[in-house]
């Protein structure tokens, strides 16, 4: 479940990405209109997928030898987890129902603002991902305390 949750929000965030650079960077409205009103479909699956993982990532954690704060590498994985699920409804939410705003507005011919705030978001987020997939893989090393040590 967790690997599928996983690879299920890296593909989301994927999506997302694809959807934000193809609405900045093409000359046809219609494209441009069409990838902002669809991007309010990834909200929901985002979070989700998201929620999933890391209900998962924490049964792993508390039934297997890695527990929640054993490993750095795991505790980086639950922080990276706790602030992109937090960060959609906080911080990714407005963005896009903005953008599906904008995309409307394109396609009725009369554009408001220009959207520029969702730039970053999938680049951010995609990057921490890989990031947890990467520690997730290769398990480096080192507890956060030794054995025996309080």
């Amino acid at each position: 479940m967790h690997i599928v949750s996983a690879g299920a929000w890296l593909g989301i965030d994927v999506v997302l990405a694809i959807l934000v650079f193809t609405a900045l960077v093409t000359d046809d409205v219609d494209t441009a209109a069409s990838s902002y009103r669809v991007l309010t479909f990834t909200l929901w699956p985002l979070f989700l997928t998201g929620l999933t993982c890391l209900a998962s990532g924490v049964t792993l954690g508390l039934g297997t030898k890695y527990g929640l704060v054993r490993y750095w590498w795991v505790a980086v994985k639950l922080v990276l987890n706790v602030v992109f699920v937090a960060l959609v409804p906080l911080a990714l939410r407005r963005p896009v129902l903005e953008a599906a705003e904008y995309g409307r507005d394109l396609t009725a011919g009369e554009p408001t603002f220009p959207v520029t705030e969702l730039l970053f978001p999938p680049i951010v987020s995609l990057s921490g991902l890989l990031v947890a997939v990467i520690l997730a893989v290769y398990k480096p090393s080192g507890r956060l305390r030794e054995r025996g040590r309080p």
